[in-house]
C-alpha cells in the first residue's frame, strides 16, 4: 500500500480517456448540428437534445459544488480523503459558459418568449408579454452571466486554496474554505434556482411550478453522488488513491445515495401532488401531456427505476459497503436521471410520440465529453486528495459501526 504521505504520487493518468473525451465531444457536437439540418423538425428536435444534455452535465457539476459547500460548511472530516475529487468535479463548471453559447444563439427558436408569437393562444400570448420585464433576450443572457460567475468564482477557490494547502500546509486554508462554504450556499442555492427556471422551465408558457429549482436540484445532486462512486471506483485502483478509501467511506456514500434517491422521490411527488390540487390552468396543462399516449409510461417508469429499484437496492448494507455494487447502482442512476430530463424537456417537442432520436445521444456524448476531458486536465498533476490537509488523518482513520 502506498503511504499517505506528501510523496504520493499526483494523479498523471487518464490521458488516453481524455483524449477520448475530447473526441466524443467532437464527433457528438458534430453529428448534434448535422442532425439540426435535418428534416422538418430537425433543428427543434436537436436544440431541445441539446438543453437536455446541457441540464444534464450542468446539474451533475453544481450538484458536485452544493455537497463540496455542504461538507465545508458542517466542518466535515470523514469526507477530507473524497474532497479532491469533488473539487475537480465542481470546478468543471468553467466549461459550460462555451457549453452555453448554442443556448444563446438559438434563444428564438428554443424559448417561446423569445421567438415569434404566431400560432399561441391568446391566454400564452398575454402571459408572454406580462413575464416580458424579466423573461427578455438581454435580462436573459445578464442572469446567465452573473450564474456562471457565482459558480466558477466559489468553485475556483476552493480547488485553489485546497491545491495551495498541499505545498503550505496552512490551516488557515481550511478555515477560509469552512467559512465560504457556510455563507455562499444560499447564493448558490438561489443561482441554482433561477437557471432552473430560466433555461428549462421558460421552455413551456403555460407552465409554472413554485418547487422547480428543488426538484432539478434533487435529481442532479443525487446524480453527482452516483458520479462520485464511480469516479472514485475508478481512482481507488490507481496509484493516487490506493488503499485509502475504507469500507466506512463507501458505507457513507451508499447512504447519501440512499437518502437523496429518497428526497427526490419526495419533491417529486410534493411538486405533482401541489400541481394537480391546485388544477390552475396556466400549470396542469404541464402534467396533463406528460400522462397522455406514450409520456405516462415513462412516469411511470420513473417512479419504479429513480425510485423504487434504487431503494430496495439499496437498503442492503451489503451492496452500500461493496464499492462494485454501489458503482453499478450509481449507473443506473446516472442512466435514469437522463430520463428524468428526457421527460421533462422533450414532450414540448413530440407531444404525441416519446421516441429518442439520434440526437438525445449524440448531444449527451457531446456535452459529456467536453465536460469530462476538462475534468480529467483540471485532476491531472495534482494530488488525487488533500495530502496536508489538517484533518486528513481524521478521514483516513474514519470508521464506524460496521
Amino acid at each position: 500500500m502506498t503511504p499517505v504521505t506528501r510523496d504520493r504520487p499526483k494523479f498523471t493518468g487518464g490521458q488516453r480517456a481524455m483524449v477520448l473525451a475530447i473526441v466524443a465531444a467532437v464527433l457528438g457536437l458534430g453529428l448534434t448540428a448535422v442532425r439540426g439540418l435535418l428534416g422538418d423538425d430537425g433543428e427543434k428536435v436537436a436544440l431541445f437534445s441539446y438543453v437536455v444534455a446541457f441540464a444534464y452535465w450542468l446539474g451533475l457539476t453544481l450538484g458536485a459544488l452544493v455537497l463540496l459547500m455542504i461538507f465545508h460548511a458542517s466542518k466535515g472530516r470523514w469526507m477530507v480523503v473524497l474532497r479532491r475529487v469533488i473539487e475537480v468535479m465542481a470546478a468543471s463548471v468553467a466549461i459550460f459558459p462555451l457549453l452555453f453559447v448554442p443556448l444563446a444563439l438559438f434563444m428564438k427558436q428554443l424559448f417561446p418568449w423569445a421567438g415569434p408569437t404566431e400560432g399561441l393562444s391568446e391566454e400564452a400570448i398575454h402571459l408572454i408579454h406580462h413575464r416580458a420585464p424579466y423573461l427578455n433576450p438581454t435580462f436573459f443572457l445578464v442572469r446567465a452571466a452573473i450564474y456562471f460567475l457565482v459558480w466558477i468564482t466559489f468553485s475556483r477557490l476552493f480547488l485553489s486554496w485546497s491545491t495551495r494547502q498541499d505545498e503550505s500546509g496552512a490551516p488557515a486554508l481550511t478555515q477560509k474554505a469552512w467559512s465560504l462554504g457556510a455563507g455562499g450556499l444560499p447564493v448558490v442555492g438561489i443561482t441554482l434556482t433561477f437557471a432552473a427556471i430560466d433555461w428549462l422551465m421558460s421552455l413551456g408558457t403555460m407552465w409554472f411550478s413554485s418547487m422547480w429549482g428543488i426538484y432539478y436540484f434533487a435529481g442532479s445532486f443525487v446524480g453527482c453522488l452516483a458520479l462520485l462512486i464511480n469516479i472514485l471506483v475508478f481512482l481507488d485502483r490507481s496509484p493516487a488513491l490506493e488503499g485509502v478509501l475504507k469500507t466506512a467511506h463507501w458505507l457513507s456514500l451508499g447512504k447519501f445515495l440512499l437518502a437523496f434517491t429518497c428526497f427526490w422521490a419526495y419533491i417529486a411527488f410534493s411538486q405533482y401532488m401541489l400541481v394537480w390540487v391546485a388544477n390552475l390552468p396556466d400549470t396542469i396543462p404541464w402534467l396533463l401531456e406528460r400522462q397522455q399516449h406514450g409520456w405516462k409510461w415513462v412516469g411511470i417508469g420513473l417512479i419504479l427505476g429513480h425510485f423504487a429499484v434504487p431503494f430496495a437496492v439499496l437498503l442492503s448494507r451489503a451492496v452500500k459497503k461493496n464499492p462494485v455494487w454501489l458503482a453499478t447502482v450509481g449507473l443506473w442512476i446516472l442512466f435514469i436521471h437522463y430520463v428524468d430530463l428526457y421527460w421533462v424537456v422533450m414532450p414540448q417537442v413530440r407531444p404525441g410520440q416519446p421516441l429518442l432520436d439520434w440526437s438525445n445521444v449524440t448531444a449527451w456524448v457531446g456535452v459529456g465529453g467536453a465536460a469530462v476531458a476538462f475534468g480529467i486536465y483540471l485532476m491531472r498533476g495534482r494530488y488525487a486528495l488533500p495530502v496536508r490537509d489538517p484533518f486528513l488523518d481524521d478521514s483516513l482513520t474514519y470508521s464506524r459501526m460496521l
